[in-house]
Parts: structure tokens; C-alpha cells; sequence
């Protein structure tokens, strides 16, 4: 047997996304030479045209599911892999494109789509757990490069991935990052935001708009409440919840409640 097919086999996924997840394994740079010395490369669009058939022992797979095509394809996938992991906002929660979930997609379709009878879409943007069984769910938009390489790092020592539950709010604290809602009153997310990005967006001073999605056990009501102290109106809060991670199941409900409370006022 080679060396090359004694190793692990690797095949990266796309499905409705913009490609950003995928590119953090190429921006691993110098550790992607490690990756590709203990993994096998065999299946991954964006690096190379060559493929190896499956099965695969780990699938990484990004992006949501819009059309009947899709489900079938996912279904296959998951056939053929060991393990499968989903990376980024689009796999775990819908993605931005899950703000179908909340209009008319035959209305867009007719007004996008010259021929809209030619197109072939669901209702709605679902996450890929919505479809099939996933062994670990990575996210972010874009996920982190650190998180991913301990994602496949502890695929090949046989353990489950060590990333954080907690809140953007203690990165925060870890940076020495003052609170943007205590000192200035800025509306953040960071209370209800799953950790990984760093907490970039308050060290520049603005607030979180929770694109690694909801954390382990987020309280969005209690952090609503908080927003309309600050003088952040229903709409905004609504629409805060409804970008990135829209389908995730947190933030959906949080959005839903803002509306219905508004349309009972109305």
C-alpha cells in the first residue's frame, strides 16, 4: 500500500455558500503542509482537480441546503463518509440565504428568474443536521482557521474537538476588552454569540452581530430586554438576529418573538 492511500482520506464539501469556510483551510498556509502530510487530500474542488473516489474517513462540509438536488447529494455524502463535520453559519444554521425562510420564494423566484418555471428550489435554507446525522458542528462566518486545524487535529488522535461554549463576552474579558454595552451603551450580541472569532468587533469599539451564531445557552430575552434599554428599536433587534445565522434555532426564535410582540401592538 502507498504511502499516500495508508493515510486518512479528507474530501471537502460545497453546497449554497460563498466558499469562505473552504478558504480557511488554504489561509492554514504553513500548518496545511502538516494537514496534508497526516491526511490524504482526496476530494477538495477549491485546491485541486483531482479526486479520489470514496468512501472518505472525514468529510468537511460546507454550505446550506436550497434545492431537492441538494438533499439527495448530502445523503450521498454522508453515505460515504466516516466522519462528517459541517464548517461555517451556512451548514450549522441556514446561512444567510435562510432568510428565505421568512418570505415568498416563489414571489423572488418570479422576480428574479426570467423563466422561474426552469428553477428548482425549497422553501426554505436548512442547515445540514436538518438533513442528515453530523458528528461536529464548526461555527463562524467564517469559521476559524485555529478551531479547524484542532477540528482535524483531533480527528487523527481519535478524541472529539475541544472548541469553546461560552460567549464572545469572555473573549472579550480574555483581551482586556472594555464591555461596549457597560462603558458606552452600544447594543452587542457578544452575550448570546458563540466564542471563536475573538471578539474583533468590540476591541474596534462596535458591537457583536453574533456572526459564530448563538452559544451553548444563550438567554436572547434577557439580552433583548437590554437592547430596548439602549433604545435599540423592535425592528433593529428583529433584524439583528436574522443575518448570518437566521436558522439557528436560538436566534429564530428570539426574531419570531420580536415580531410577534410587535404585530400584538400594532
Amino acid at each position: 500500500m502507498s504511502e499516500a492511500h495508508s493515510r486518512p482520506k479528507l474530501a471537502v464539501w460545497k453546497f449554497a455558500s460563498c466558499d469562505g469556510c473552504q478558504l480557511s483551510l488554504l489561509d492554514c498556509e504553513d500548518e496545511l503542509l502538516a494537514v496534508a502530510e497526516a491526511i490524504e487530500i482526496a476530494n477538495f474542488p477549491e485546491a485541486s482537480r483531482a479526486v479520489v473516489a470514496g468512501p472518505y474517513d472525514l468529510s468537511l462540509v460546507e454550505g446550506s441546503i436550497t434545492t431537492p438536488h441538494d438533499a439527495e447529494r448530502i445523503r450521498d455524502i454522508r453515505a460515504q463518509s466516516k466522519t462528517l463535520v459541517t464548517i461555517g453559519a451556512c451548514a450549522t444554521a441556514g446561512g444567510i440565504q435562510a432568510l428565505r425562510n421568512f418570505a415568498d420564494v416563489e414571489a423572488f423566484t418570479r422576480i428574479v428568474y426570467a423563466r422561474p418555471e426552469y428553477i428548482a428550489t425549497l422553501a426554505e435554507s436548512t442547515a445540514i443536521a436538518d438533513h442528515v446525522a453530523v458528528d461536529f458542528e464548526l461555527r463562524g462566518c467564517p469559521i476559524s482557521k485555529t478551531q479547524l486545524l484542532e477540528v482535524i487535529s483531533a480527528f487523527l488522535a481519535g478524541r472529539r474537538p475541544v472548541t469553546p461554549a461560552h460567549s464572545v463576552c469572555v473573549e472579550c474579558k480574555l483581551r482586556g476588552t472594555v464591555c461596549v454595552m457597560v462603558a458606552q451603551g452600544t447594543p452587542c450580541l457578544g452575550p448570546a454569540t458563540h466564542a471563536g472569532c475573538g471578539a474583533i468587533c468590540p476591541a474596534y469599539d462596535r458591537g457583536c452581530y453574533g456572526c459564530f451564531g448563538p452559544m451553548e445557552t444563550p438567554n436572547p430575552a434577557a439580552l433583548d430586554a437590554r437592547w430596548g434599554e439602549l433604545g435599540a428599536d423592535r425592528a433593529r433587534r428583529e433584524r439583528v438576529y436574522r443575518t448570518f445565522n437566521a436558522g439557528a434555532p436560538a436566534f429564530r426564535e428570539a426574531a419570531a418573538r420580536i415580531a410577534a410582540a410587535d404585530e400584538e401592538e400594532s
